[in-house]
């Protein structure tokens, strides 16, 4: 078990904001992969991933074949992804993911709840060297045709850096560099190891001890940057 293992596990444990801003992040996700590549899922590799994470999602069906429509529609704003980088109080790095349709709403949001918390918006790449830029897949275990010392033998040709099992429901976990997202659905589909979901993650390369007084500051700026539903995900390089 290493550095990912011990980050997803505590991501996992993390408060309200990831389920509460779940389908709202997989509707702006479908919307994106739809203007990016088409409404079939079939010629559209991103598509089915998000597909695949609506499922695991508990996402009706009805709803993804809405968002999917209403994707479709020429007249329907996309989205673009924009990064924030700076600092919380004590030093501590934070990335914060966006998916936006108004850049100077989400600018302006993400600079008021920096500064508000005492906090500095930084420029780009100011801490963004901080994290590693990670893809991991959950697939099933039971598609596996073969025992998971040898996959993971395997996946060593994809770079992949942490294979685990999640104990919680038999899945297994793979941790790989962002850019070798492709590669590794690819080999997943044509062997026809089931993916459950996948998700790019940004894990930090060190951590920060804080004392509890000095986490509660660092988790007011946080909170209140995950409660803008423009912002997807947030990461920070306190020890949790």
């Amino acid at each position: 078990m290493g550095r990912a293992f011990e980050f997803r596990k505590a991501r996992k444990m993390k408060r309200w904001s990831a389920m509460a801003k779940t389908f709202t992040r997989i509707g702006k996700d479908i919307v994106m992969a739809v203007k990016e590549g088409g409404p079939n899922p079939e010629t559209n590799s991103r598509l089915r991933v998000v597909i695949q994470n609506a499922k695991a999602a508990n996402m009706p069906k009805d709803n993804v074949e809405r968002a999917i429509k209403k994707a479709s529609d020429k007249n329907t704003e996309n989205y673009k992804e924009v990064l924030f980088e700076g600092y919380a109080p004590h030093g501590v790095a934070v990335l914060v993911e966006t998916a936006t349709n108004n850049n100077n709403r989400t600018v302006a949001n993400v600079r008021a709840a920096f500064n508000k918390c005492n906090g500095n918006l930084g420029t780009s790449g100011s801490v963004a060297f901080m994290f590693d830029h990670v893809v991991n897949f959950k697939i099933k275990e039971e598609s596996l045709t073969m025992d998971l010392e040898e996959f993971e033998m395997e996946m060593i040709d994809f770079e992949v850096e942490e294979v685990f099992t999640d104990e919680e429901d038999n899945s297994v976990m793979l941790y790989a560099p962002f850019g070798q997202f492709g590669s590794i659905q690819k080999y997943l589909e044509e062997n026809n190891i089931e993916i459950i979901s996948s998700e790019f993650e940004r894990i930090p390369t060190t951590t920060t001890a804080l004392s509890d007084e000095q986490k509660e500051e660092v988790n007011k700026l946080l909170e209140k940057l995950e409660e803008d539903d423009d912002v997807n995900n947030v990461y920070h390089s306190m020890e949790e």
